[in-house]
């Protein structure tokens, strides 16, 4: 394994603030949901405008725009419980209007009880924000007719809703994505304890464990637009054949997860064991080999076929993970080292689809 570098070319100055290349990623990564905003919001717009007859259906628009979004987390459960915040809003603020009329002081009122309305009905915080925002536009913009404005907003969360089924954003592009930088981090953090027992290297063994801490939040990133993706999946007829694919991701995922953990505990074992600055090949060389089955995993994202490959090449190694067997006359230390990779082993094993039992069965006896 060649060693990764150590520094990378950073852009400063005024090439930072000309670089126009991730403004055109931003583009290109919302190009379909900003294709969703619009066609939903336009529709609602039409539905209330020509349809219902509303002059100025503001809230249409808005509540499709604010329901739908631009964040990664675009699933069903989200956009309703964005829109059911934002109609409380508007169902307060229209009975405030009826019953005291508009006004400084009935704005202020009417604004305190929904948002008082909306924490009681809910622990999500954006859910009171919503809610306050639509009030504040019900009481400030006049209407021609009582509730007119409700049933623009409810206009505008059917759309919104409507719009996440038929013309869903592309969950897997993301998460493979997600998933691709989880790995990555996986095999930086692995490989730079690779190199500190091959050399001994405390230092290197410290960089190696603030690295394997530093995957779990790509671990976390990539759970959110999987379970976002699973989401929409599951209403919208065009993503249907991408469930299986998902939920194939998914268990790998899992299983990766459990294996960043233990790849931390690795990591601090790896610490302790280099405070003596003495190199140890063959627990390199074993790390080595599961770095890359790992590395065929993460090319099992895109293409199945790599799947039994990497399974292959994993039993190999963790059939060999006797700690006696691999290291018969080292210390008790170095022996614990070769055991701390047993459980890393056996997650890499079941993001290949081993069963858990399966994986376990694998290794050998100690």
């Amino acid at each position: 394994m060649t060693d990764p570098p150590i520094t990378t070319v950073v852009k400063t100055g005024w090439r930072a603030r000309v670089d126009v290349a991730p403004r055109f990623g931003r583009v290109r990564e919302s190009a379909l949901a900003i294709v969703q905003i619009v066609v939903a919001a336009t529709a609602a717009y039409a539905f209330a405008r020509y349809v219902l007859g509303h002059p100025a259906p503001l809230l249409a628009g808005t509540v499709t725009i604010s329901s739908l979004g631009l964040v990664r987390d675009a699933r069903p459960q989200r956009v309703a419980l964005t829109v059911v915040g934002m109609l409380v809003g508007v169902l307060v603020a229209e009975l405030f209007v009826l019953v005291a009329g508009p006004g400084w002081w009935q704005l202020g009122l009417t604004l305190g009880v929904t948002l008082v309305v909306a924490r009681f009905l809910s622990a999500y915080p954006p859910f009171a924000i919503m809610a306050g925002i639509q009030s504040v536009i019900v009481m400030a913009v006049p209407a021609s007719q009582p509730f007119g404005r409700l049933e623009d907003g409810v206009v505008g969360g059917v759309a919104a809703l409507l719009a996440t089924a038929l013309i869903p954003r592309n969950p897997r592009r993301e998460e493979v994505r997600d998933g691709r930088v989880v790995f990555t981090a996986f095999a930086g953090a692995a490989g730079t304890l690779v190199q500190a027992l091959r050399r001994g290297d405390r230092l290197r063994a410290e960089r190696g464990l603030e690295k394997a801490r530093a995957v779990a939040p790509h671990v976390d990133h990539w759970r959110e637009s999987l379970d976002s993706g699973l989401a929409v999946a599951r209403i919208s007829p065009f993503l249907r054949r991408q469930r299986g694919e998902l939920q194939r991701h998914e268990v790998i995922r899992q299983s990766l997860d459990y294996a960043v953990r233990n790849l931390r505990v690795v990591a601090r074992r790896v610490l302790y064991a280099c405070d003596d600055g003495a190199p140890r090949p063959v627990a390199a060389d074993v790390l080595a080999e599961l770095v890359r089955g790992a590395d065929l995993i993460a090319q099992s994202l895109d293409d199945i076929s790599f799947q039994p490959p990497a399974r292959e090449a994993l039993r190999a190694v963790t059939e060999r993970l006797d700690p006696a067997a691999i290291l018969p006359d080292a210390s008790l230390g170095d022996q614990n080292l070769i055991a701390a990779l047993r459980p890393l082993a056996v997650d890499l094993l079941t993001a290949t689809g081993m069963a858990p039992a399966d994986a376990r069965a694998v290794l050998p006896r100690i």
